[in-house]
């Protein structure tokens, strides 16, 4: 999976800000509660105003990346 997200962020690098966050170290076990995860993977795709549009969780759609930076 972290190949396809990789290769999501090189793609759409410019428009998109991705952050890699383990959970099993001090930072993830931080943001954990504050973001309601605890399943690796999560993904959580915010606007930019930081408001959490979506979430994938045990799943990655990079498409649906693509058609919501497409919708914004």
């Amino acid at each position: 999976m972290k190949p396809v997200v990789d290769e999501l962020e090189e793609e759409l690098g410019k428009d998109i800000l991705i952050i890699h966050i383990n959970i099993q170290e001090e930072v993830g076990m931080e943001l954990a509660p504050v973001y309601d995860f605890e399943f690796t993977p999560t993904f959580i795709y915010f606007d930019a105003q930081g408001n959490e549009l979506w979430r994938m969780v045990g799943e990655f759609d990079p498409q649906r990346v693509r058609d919501s930076l497409a919708n914004e």
